[in-house]
């Protein structure tokens, strides 16, 4: 055979070969798609993988069993929009005053996260990412603060800091305004988790074979504790009203997200995705009979039942399947995690307080034994620190606590007395990372800020 028909040759049996692999190289980003699910006041033992026995999650638990469950799971803030403007600009909330929840008021130009802030939806789609926020915004009313122009391409959800469930039912003005999609209003049509599953679903589906960055924010199991009968009749064996209605929306979330993941599946877009999901703060428990066992205190706290979550982090294929992981992981590193999975130079992104968990949870890096986690709520009023083992938790009620968590979850015994070198360094740090924040800019509206109870429930 001549010199050309064997390089021929060659080239054809080449592509023959190949051919797949280029097909199978097109249909999967090369940088993974990220998926953030946020719930809203979901109780920290109230999903199957983290224990509890009367509410049926069977998606929720899958994709656990899949990833990562990371068992002291934090959020930076003990209630609602706080947590969201964390969350989103992977910075404390305190540097830049975002520290209430905003009025709904399309004219206030000052309650709603701060324009100056970068956000992660912004870095992602410099980076070549389609960007989609679903579900609950809270970030502020004013039409200067929309999705749209934070940095997502796409927008479906409600605006302000909840919504009724079912179109024909009762709620304040804020909860009844109509449904956002880019910009544009429009009616509730259908029962709103499974109208958010429905709009997850769809965007995954849509933008496969190009990377994406979806924020799917739930509403649920937040009140108002509206659920169908269909949902009522899968909790039935619970005696509590309260608790089977809210248990009734746990249980709707959890199948919206089931039809989220099968979009995944059928897409050929799971091993391809990354996949964060926690609640936004504790449960109310007073509110909802949520379950926060055995934790201390409940939302707007800053004891662990106000800050510590559900949090899972899955990956298959690239971190363990399965595994439960003790370090501290915090909201605020899923900026750091997804900018550096996506590509984004240190030069691209703004100055960030979380960090790249991905080494740790795949076992190639050790997390610091010495790394501190910072709360601040009311101006103040209440903080917390978390360094190791131990936690310092300050209060107007109950004054300047010290907690060894490894040995006391429940936040029961001050050993501030007996660790007085702790209880002075903690202080001290707290201290320092408080200088470099700033005081609110915008107050809560009345009655929408969870007031500590005079005494923390112990459980």
């Amino acid at each position: 055979m001549g010199a050309g028909r064997s390089l021929r040759w060659c080239g054809l049996v080449g592509l023959l070969l190949f051919a797949p692999l280029a097909e199978a190289a097109q249909a999967v980003p090369a940088r993974p798609n990220i998926l953030v699910i946020l719930a809203d006041d979901l109780g920290y033992a109230d999903l199957g993988f983290q224990g509890c026995k009367d509410i049926p999650t069977p998606n929720l638990d899958g994709l656990a069993r899949r990833g990562v469950r990371c068992t002291s799971g934090y959020v930076s803030h003990p209630f609602c929009s706080p947590t969201r403007a964390g969350l989103i600009t992977g910075r404390y909330q305190q540097r830049f005053g975002h520290e209430n929840n905003p009025q709904w008021n399309p004219d206030d130009t000052i309650s709603g996260l701060p324009l100056a802030q970068a956000t992660l939806p912004t870095v992602l789609k410099s980076a070549g990412y389609t960007t989609g926020c679903v579900g609950k915004w809270h970030l502020g009313a004013h039409p200067q603060f929309h999705p749209n122009r934070r940095g997502f391409d796409e927008y479906f959800g409600m605006l302000g800091g909840g919504h009724v469930y079912l179109p024909e039912a009762n709620g304040s003005a804020e909860y009844q305004i109509p449904m956002d999609r880019n910009g544009v209003s429009e009616p509730l049509k259908g029962y709103l988790t499974t109208v958010l599953g429905q709009e997850g679903a769809a965007f995954v589906t849509r933008h496969q074979g190009h990377p994406w960055f979806l924020y799917l924010a739930f509403n649920a199991p937040h009140a108002p504790l509206q659920v169908t009968d269909k949902q009522l009749d899968r909790v039935k064996t619970i005696e509590d009203e309260t608790r089977r209605r809210y248990a009734g929306l746990v249980v709707g979330m959890d199948d919206a997200v089931g039809e989220v993941l099968a979009a995944l599946r059928a897409s050929g877009q799971d091993e391809s995705t990354l996949v964060f999901f926690m609640s936004d703060n504790g449960g109310p428990t007073s509110v909802t009979h949520s379950d926060n066992s055995p934790l201390r205190g409940a939302k707007g706290q800053t004891y662990e039942g106000g800050v510590r979550v559900p949090y899972v982090v899955s990956w298959p294929g690239h971190i363990p399947e399965g595994k439960d992981f003790d370090s501290p992981v915090f909201s605020l590193d899923v900026f750091a995690t997804a900018a550096a999975i996506a590509g984004v130079r240190d030069s691209e992104k703004p100055a960030l307080d979380g960090v790249n968990i991905l080494p740790w949870l795949s076992g190639e890096a050790v997390p610091p034994p010495d790394r501190l986690l910072f709360w601040r709520a009311s101006g103040g009023d209440q903080f917390a620190v978390r360094e190791g083992k131990w936690k310092l938790v300050g209060t107007k009620a109950d004054g300047v606590q010290l907690f060894d968590l490894e040995t006391d979850l429940g936040e029961a015994k001050d050993l501030a007395a007996a660790q007085p070198q702790v209880f002075e360094r903690l202080k001290a740090a707290y201290d320092a990372w408080n200088k470099d924040n700033i005081a609110p800019i915008f107050k809560s509206p009345p009655g929408a800020k969870p007031k500590a109870a005079k005494k923390a429930a112990k459980k």
